[in-house]
């Protein structure tokens, strides 16, 4: 629906401005009229981009924004007055501007979750319901609050995730760096010097099969570096893939090292989510579609709308938890517990509490394995590439020295 900019003139002789969706200019001449004031001027608003190149809002940003709306809300100021004295003392002008026109909505008349709901990038479906149910029970200062801790556990388990996958893929791009600067330049030169020598035809066996990998290795890198970026095409092609997506996904919750990890890490998120969802009276096959769609794996996505059914169907949230094989049996009877004495939200904030501890120990353990583990690796290949050239350099010595 196209929005419309008016201006008009109250009883009173105030001028007042601002912002109306409707069919058309008529309509909105009908409201301004409906509400006693005097229409000055009515006219479409021209359409413009609200995103451009280095706006964005951070999880600190909305942190802030709860915490502050929240501690205003509890002193008992009005809801537009908050959303104006945010948007004019925030520092960042993309948010500024979007609580500007969350503000303009509600003096329209809209609710503060569907204004909010048009800002899906700012203000995700987790945010919208959870404000929608703070809204219907009257405890929005509450909901914000709880926002708030959600929003700093959910940072602080996504620094884990980055923690846990790019110190690996880091490591592994510094020794395949490292070992292809030694193919492609240092062994070539040591070649060339075994030749000047004339001792290229008298090479130790290990000293020729390095020798032999380099050569291929720069003789084939056109070749290979074009496999590699078809391979990458290809995957991130597959990826894109239902089935290729879920694929990697549950090969990432079964890998040797890292796969413990990402399974405490989901079954954090997925507790977190749903307690915080069931603590602020949001029904529970609502939060499971919401928790389901902000998991952020399909296999553990799947686990859940499979145990939403079957509590649509009559049977409780545990059982089916427990027959997807994706949560560890001590959650699922937690689960249980929780259920049958009728606190599954408290129950469900403990657990995520003793899983993120154990993210964070899982996390540090991963990290003091691989760390001696890859250097060790990497170490042993230099090394052997290293002790390779050496030794053609020995056995010249050597002669040198006999002579």
């Amino acid at each position: 629906m196209p929005e419309y900019v008016y201006e008009a003139k109250t009883r009173n002789g105030e001028i007042r401005r601002g912002l109306r969706e409707a069919d058309n200019e008529e309509a909105v001449t009908s409201w301004l009229r409906a509400q006693q004031m005097n229409p000055l001027q009515v006219k479409k608003k021209a359409r413009e981009f609200s995103l451009t190149f280095g706006q964005a809002v951070t999880p600190k940003d909305l942190v802030i924004f709860t915490r502050q709306f929240s501690t205003m809300i509890d002193a008992g100021l009005p809801l537009v007055q908050c959303l104006d004295i945010l948007s004019n003392q925030n520092d960042n002008p993309f948010f500024a501007g979007i609580l500007r026109d969350v503000k303009s909505h509600v003096e329209q008349g809209k609710n503060f979750s569907e204004s909010l709901a048009r800002h899906p990038k700012v203000f995700d479906h987790l945010f919208c319901n959870l404000i929608r149910a703070g809204e219907m029970g009257g405890i929005l200062d509450t909901i914000l609050n709880r926002l708030a801790i959600y929003i700093e556990k959910r940072v602080k388990l996504a620094r884990q995730v980055r923690g846990a996958m790019v110190y690996p893929a880091a490591i592994l791009g510094i020794a395949v760096l490292v070992i292809s600067v030694l193919l492609t330049w240092v062994i070539p030169t040591f070649k060339k010097m075994f030749a000047d020598f004339g001792a290229a035809d008298q090479l130790p066996a290990l000293t020729q099969f390095v020798i032999n990998i380099s050569e291929g290795f720069v003789g084939w890198f056109p070749f290979v570096f074009v496999g590699l970026v078809l391979l990458g095409t290809g995957l991130s092609y597959g990826y894109r893939q239902p089935a290729g997506r879920e694929f990697a996904h549950r090969l990432l919750l079964e890998m040797p090292i890292l796969g413990p990890v990402m399974r405490k890490i989901a079954v954090a998120r997925f507790t977190r989510t749903l307690g915080t969802l069931l603590s602020s009276g949001v029904p529970i096959l609502d939060a499971l579609e919401i928790v389901a769609s902000s998991s952020g794996n399909v296999v553990v996505e799947k686990a859940i709308l499979n145990a939403r059914l079957r509590i649509s169907e009559g049977r409780n949230l545990a059982e089916p938890l427990g027959e997807t094989k994706v949560f560890p049996s001590m959650v699922v009877q937690m689960i249980g517990v929780g259920e049958q004495t009728g606190a599954l939200d408290t129950m469900l904030n403990k657990i995520a509490d003793f899983y993120e501890e154990e993210v964070d120990v899982a996390v540090a353990a991963m990290t003091s394995l691989l760390e001696p583990l890859m250097m060790v690796v990497i170490g042993g290949v230099c090394g052997v590439m290293i002790i390779a050239m050496y030794l053609p350099i020995f056995e010249i010595a050597g002669k040198v020295k006999s002579d």
